[in-house]
């Protein structure tokens, strides 16, 4: 099923060349600092040699990997199936991994870990990972998995997550990583349509400050998966858990095992792995990535996005590798660069609400990578937490998850990155596989909130309805009109599904569905989903906007906006916010709000219903959940909770409904 276009929805109509108002003006811009400019990896010149020729400018973006057999076709195109770099071989792993110990940087610190219990940490040189790497190969080897076989990996966030997909790379296995908080049905479901042979877990994780068990989960969905042939299992909380005849325990299989092993050259278009994320027909969408265009992209992204040093940079993505931005940001494309990377296991007020700050000082972190959804968050809980830490360190900021509202951006800038930090605020999907839209920190002069221009070699633009470039000020469409090395090679084992999903909106584009907005300096604001959109009188407006003019007011901290039902507009705007630690809600916060919304955006955008909540029902992934905000809206009965990382969130919201303010 292609993805829902705004007209399609509750209340839309007929799309026009005006897909979406734009309605949020920002006139702050922060330039690059100049000393980060003058030394920057990338600088203006990129966009205008991809610009000149765009294959051989992703040629030497591969040129940085270390290939057993150069390529003889860049690129071979046949809509909508991309091979890149046809007939080269290399291994992954080995470009990860072994090529820095045989650079001489075996003893380079590729992770920091750090445990949620304090005192919990792990470093792990690029040597220690390449004789670990190899013993799971071996061990892999041992329980029977080949070259093409799948493996699904359900762990916390341990070193032997990216150890064990490591070690499916180099031999050629395809992983299958599923986050840690999913279900025994949705674990069952991937393992399922990926028909994984092997499982690997852990007894547990651990979780705001207790043991958090994950074994039960994968007994209870292997039991329904008679093709996984073993359960390694990791020893990470020493949880009593149940054994099958399935279990191997990883200290048994995987510490016995020789830590030399050879990897071999694979296919560049060879898969690497499968990453599912929801489908809107309710089934997960297994996306495949394949190994030589993948590791090109993600490791230049990295370098260039971040301006990394591998010399003298200490990185640190926070997300979980259970999602893409930890696949392409905590290992590969990081590992590709001989960086070093921190890895945290927990999570970020555990045991205080310092606790990533607390990080970033005892790291000496100088390039951050969180996502919007935390920042608002620690604006939440006040400036004077991250004020008690030393973040001098710090040096470029990122953000990633989905769009960032223009206060969080300044907070974010202000509040950790002192003010002199620049913030890159990337767009890219697990589709994508790697960063494709973002300022480049040694470049742009930044707006907050935008994710201003696609990266070099990038063929990003903003359509109408009829798939017509929409001009500056203008509101639609994102697409992609070129191939790009990262690109997902189609769903598993369902190509026609990838090409209804997102082949078939526009011809020859690949629409991932998001709108977006280009503005009067052509710059690129992304907007969502299209299916978040609101038909407000006529005009199509973007919840994005109205949540960000809503952060702008002092005593806000995060909001929700979606469209109900409305007998006179047709949809109406209704908001929920969460307050500043400091704030206090009144009898008057809604009508004040709603002022300042009609003041910030106009009046067409001013919300109908003010909702003040304690929480917001966010997924494990942080992203909020506004299908069920527009059940609550239109006082329907809830659809399903079980994806929420807390379903009892929904019931405080309800019980608030009736005391919402609506006003003419």
């Amino acid at each position: 099923m292609a993805p829902e276009t705004p007209g399609h929805g509750p209340g839309g109509g007929n799309q026009t060349q005006e897909t979406l108002s734009n309605l949020l003006q920002e006139t702050r811009r922060f330039e690059p600092p100049a000393d980060l400019a003058a030394a920057a990896n990338v600088t203006a010149s990129a966009y205008d040699e991809a610009q000149r020729d765009r294959l051989a400018f992703w040629e030497r973006a591969a040129e940085r990997l270390s290939w057993a057999d150069r390529w003889d076709t860049t690129l071979e195109w046949n809509p909508p199936f991309a091979k890149w770099f046809v007939g080269g071989r290399l291994n992954v792993a080995y470009n990860c991994v072994d090529r820095h110990v045989e650079a001489g940087n075996g003893g380079k610190v590729a992770y920091h870990w750090e445990g949620e219990p304090e005192g919990d940490s792990r470093t792990i040189t690029y040597s220690d990972l390449q004789r670990e790497v190899s013993k799971a190969a071996n061990a892999l080897l041992e329980l029977g998995v080949r070259k093409g076989d799948r493996v699904a990996i359900y762990l916390p966030m341990i070193p032997e997550l990216p150890i064990s997909m490591l070690a499916c790379a180099r031999i050629g296995a395809v992983h299958s990583v599923v986050f840690g908080g999913f279900s025994a049905t949705a674990l069952k479901n991937r393992i399922d349509d990926a028909d994984a042979k092997v499982v690997i877990t852990a007894d547990g994780g651990y979780r705001r400050n207790a043991p958090s068990a994950l074994k039960p989960t994968v007994d209870e969905a292997v039991a329904e998966c008679p093709q996984v042939e073993h359960v390694l299992v990791v020893r990470r909380t020493g949880q009593e858990v149940g054994a099958t005849d399935r279990d191997v325990w990883w200290h048994d299989l995987v510490d016995r095992q020789s830590d030399q092993h050879t990897p071999e050259a694979h296919d560049a278009e060879d898969p690497l792995y499968i990453l599912y994320t929801s489908g809107t027909t309710g089934k997960p969408k297994g996306i495949l990535h394949t190994g030589g265009g993948y590791l090109t992209q993600t490791a230049w992204t990295h370098q260039a996005v971040f301006d990394l040093k591998p010399e003298t940079d200490i990185y640190w993505c926070t997300a979980d590798i259970g999602w893409v931005t930890g696949h392409s940001y905590i290992v590969y494309g990081p590992l590709a660069n001989g960086a070093t990377s921190v890895i945290y296991e927990g999570t970020p007020d555990t045991p205080h609400r310092g606790r990533f700050w607390e990080i970033v000082q005892k790291y000496k972190i100088t390039l951050l990578y969180t996502a919007p959804t935390a920042i608002r968050t620690f604006m939440k809980w006040g400036d004077d937490i991250p004020a008690k830490f030393d973040m001098s360190s710090l040096r470029v900021l990122g953000s990633v998850g989905e769009p960032i509202n223009p206060e969080a951006y300044v907070w974010y800038r202000e509040h950790i990155g002192g003010n002199r930090c620049p913030v890159v605020d990337t767009w890219w999907q697990t589709e994508t596989g790697a960063i494709m839209i973002s300022p480049l920190p040694g470049v742009t002069a930044a707006k907050p909130g935008a994710a201003m221009r696609p990266l070099p070699g990038i063929s990003a633009d903003v359509v109408d309805d009829q798939g017509n470039s929409v001009p500056n000020g203008g509101g639609g469409f994102l697409v992609v009109r070129e191939p790009w090395p990262a690109m997902l090679r189609t769903i598993w084992g369902d190509d026609q599904r990838y090409i209804d999903t997102y082949w078939s909106r526009f011809e020859g584009m690949y629409f991932p569905g998001d709108g977006a907005k280009r503005d009067e300096d052509g710059d690129l604001w992304l907007l969502g989903r299209v299916d978040d959109v609101m038909l407000v009188s006529g005009h199509n407006i973007s919840t994005t906007e109205v949540e960000s003019a809503l952060v702008s007011h002092p005593k806000v901290a995060e909001a929700a906006v979606v469209g109900a039902t409305d007998p006179v507009t047709g949809q109406a705007i209704v908001s929920f916010v969460i307050l500043r630690g400091s704030a206090e809600e009144s009898d008057d916060i809604g009508a004040e709000l709603r002022a300042h919304v009609a003041k910030t955006l106009g009046p067409i955008a001013k919300p109908r219903q003010i909702l003040v909540v304690p929480e917001l029902p966010k997924t494990r992934s942080g992203k909020i959940m506004r299908r069920l905000l527009r059940d609550v809206a239109e006082n329907r009965s809830l659809g399903d909770v079980t994806t929420l990382t807390d379903s009892s969130v929904m019931n405080l919201i309800s019980e608030k409904l009736p005391s919402a303010k609506s006003e003419d």
